[in-house]
């Protein structure tokens, strides 16, 4: 089975300094809905993995969320596309959960539900976060430069394993050609 990993604020849609909180907030990304609807085609099953604190710091509800998520998946579907799980981080930075990215909850019951192993699965993220959490479960880590993956790519050392593309089109179409 074919299977990428994707962050979603920054990756799939545009990320704000003052948090997604509605569907109307919700704008993608310059050709990742696209992307997506490339490689769900190419028969690649596609997983969201993302910290959403906008639930715990109560700037948005579940019921929101869900929404956005909605938004998204009609999107994608009426260009050919899904994503086949969301698997979602609602708590606050300071909750010190096990799901937060960096830490590996999510992943790890996403594995569970799936019955797979995410070990050299992409992992696509635009923070450093996304990046630890990838190389703790042992998946291929990349970071692409939108949202805030220029920063993080200038700001931090990255290990020589990240692969590094400027958006998701980008990633979409080197995996296509690699598999």
């Amino acid at each position: 089975m074919k299977l990428i990993l994707l962050d979603r604020d920054g990756v799939i849609n545009h990320d704000s300094p003052d948090y997604v909180k509605t569907p109307d907030e919700w704008l993608p990304i310059e050709g990742s809905i696209e992307a997506i609807a490339q490689l769900y085609k190419a028969g690649w099953r596609i997983f969201v993995v993302s910290n959403q604190s906008v639930i715990g710091r109560q700037l948005a509800t579940v019921e929101a969320l869900a929404k956005i998520h909605e938004k998204m998946q009609k999107l994608l579907i009426s260009n050919g596309g899904q994503i086949d799980g969301l698997f979602f981080c609602p708590h606050h930075p300071d909750d010190d959960c096990r799901c937060r990215k960096p830490k590996t909850g999510l992943f790890e019951d996403l594995a569970k539900r799936m019955n797979i192993s995410l070990k050299k699965v992409p992992y696509v993220g635009d923070t450093m976060n996304d990046l630890k959490a990838a190389k703790k479960i042992g998946a291929q880590a990349i970071l692409v430069r939108s949202g805030q993956g220029a920063t993080t790519e200038a700001n931090s050392k990255l290990p020589k394993s990240v692969l590094v593309f400027d958006n998701l089109a980008d990633v979409a179409n080197h995996l296509r050609k690699q598999s």
